[in-house]
């Protein structure tokens, strides 16, 4: 396990502490999407309609399929990762064209937030055992010197990506990608958060939090300089790295208040970055420009947003425009144009707006000449199945002259106002937007492979899987 003790750096003239942790040995966007479709999304009444039928066949099929996959990929006992380190994250066992075989910070995030998601829902101690691999060898990683720097100041905190046996990777790379520090930190948060609630504060604060503070501070100092997007191309700001900062500090600083830790710093920050946050908003097209900060030729119409919305989804929030909730005015609105930006697609063409169609990263994509995504696809699909949620939960929608051409594209002629769960308009809007969101995972199901294995991107002129 890490313990207490820590090595305390100073420098700029100012107190920020990065702690090391010692290492002793720890002795005890598709699966959250088929929980909340299965949880929420059935339409009402008996009669569900076939795409309704098709789509619950389908998750039902390839849940069990994704989660193989991706345990798979996790070391040292996973089918494709038994020489990896324990805990460590294989993007791909693919070793050429692309040499997808090391880990990234950002992705093992995402994968532990998804399997801290499902451990907290159910327990599962062999989920367990794999989330305190990860926070073993996590912690082994914030200490290792790399091209970004090192845990001295915190600046080798943004290297993006290492070696499977947690090695330094020293090859030419877009660095540093500020996103890592705060999706590691909001996945370990949310395992510290069980482990309160479960009677094992002690373990959260020796074993998880020096962890955790490594990474928070890094954000609270690091979060106004720019760095490599989601998809490392773009040195700049990117939507998804601030949003994801502010939701790290906010949950950071609750956390340090629970464990008795000065989060003070953390609290301070949040609004700071959050203030940011708003500066990615087109208001004059209606959506979020997902790299600012730079000139890239790009309209900012990225998938980025989409991911962005549906990872900072927190149903205690409603419809809040502030931070981009799925149901929101400005996501809603962000929605129908970085999902029209697609519609020139081969496979997309003659489909209507309003109705679901292949998402790929951006439109001026040309990685392997720029094809749709599985997982932008099944983002999209989700940003509706979480605006759903809200909607039913709080009993009324809200269309605004923001979300007005989104809403229309569902119900003709809608206009600006609230509408009660009791109107035939609430509704008419649920039951287009279910569709809508089917839409989305029917595609994805249409252009899966019999298998249930999902490559990374297929055909934008045929649906053809590869990569």
């Amino acid at each position: 396990m890490m313990g207490e003790g820590a090595i305390i750096s100073f420098w700029n003239s100012t107190s920020v502490a990065y702690a090391q942790p010692i290492m002793h040995g720890l002795s005890s966007i598709l699966l959250l999407g088929t929980l909340a479709a299965q949880k929420v999304l059935g339409l009402p009444g008996t009669n569900a309609p076939l795409q309704r039928r098709a789509v619950d066949s389908f998750l039902s099929t390839e849940e069990p399929i994704a989660l193989q996959k991706l345990l798979c990929n996790i070391g040292s006992n996973g089918c494709e990762a038994q020489s990896a380190a324990p805990g460590a994250v294989v993007a791909s066992p693919s070793t050429s064209n692309p040499n997808y075989w090391y880990t990234w910070t950002r992705d093992s995030a995402l994968v532990f937030k998804c399997l801290v998601d499902r451990f907290t829902h159910s327990y599962d101690a062999n989920l367990q055992n794999l989330i305190q691999e990860y926070i073993a060898a996590e912690a082994r990683l914030q200490g290792v010197s790399n091209p970004s720097g090192s845990l001295s100041d915190g600046s080798g905190l943004a290297e993006p990506k290492f070696n499977v046996d947690l090695s330094t990777f020293t090859g030419p790379w877009g660095r540093p990608q500020r996103d890592g520090p705060a999706l590691r930190a909001i996945a370990l948060i949310s395992y510290a958060n069980w482990l309160i609630d479960n009677g094992y504060t002690d373990t959260a604060k020796q074993i998880v939090w020096p962890v955790v503070k490594n990474d928070l501070t890094y954000v609270a100092q690091y979060w106004n300089q720019t760095g490599f997007d989601l998809w490392e191309e773009v040195d700049g700001s990117s939507f998804f790295t601030v949003a994801s900062q502010h939701r790290s500090l906010v949950e950071g600083s609750i956390l340090a208040t629970q464990l008795g830790q000065d989060g003070s710093s953390y609290s301070k920050v949040a609004p700071q970055i959050l203030c940011m946050v708003q500066s990615f908003w087109v208001s004059n097209g209606g959506y979020i420009n997902s790299n600012i900060n730079v000139n890239n030729g790009r309209t900012g119409k990225d998938a980025n947003s989409l991911l962005t919305s549906i990872h900072n989804f927190d149903a205690a929030l409603g419809c809040d425009a502030n931070t981009f909730q799925p149901c929101s005015d400005k996501a809603l609105s962000n929605h129908k144009a970085v999902v029209d930006s697609f519609r020139f697609y081969s496979i997309n063409k003659g489909v209507a707006e309003g109705q679901a169609v292949a998402v790929g990263r951006y439109s001026e994509d040309v990685y392997y000449n720029g094809n749709p995504w599985y997982l932008a696809t099944l983002a999209a699909a989700e940003q509706l199945y979480d605006a759903l949620y809200v909607w039913n939960k709080q009993g009324s929608i809200t269309v605004t002259s923001t979300s007005q051409a989104f809403f229309g594209d569902l119900v003709s002629g809608i206009n600006p106002g609230t509408y009660a769960s009791s109107s035939s308009t609430f509704q008419s809007v649920v039951q287009a937007a279910t569709a809508y969101a089917d839409g989305f995972v029917a595609i994805v199901a249409k252009y899966t492979p019999s298998g249930g294995a999902l490559a990374e991107q297929f055909s934008k002129d045929d649906g053809t899987p590869f990569r």
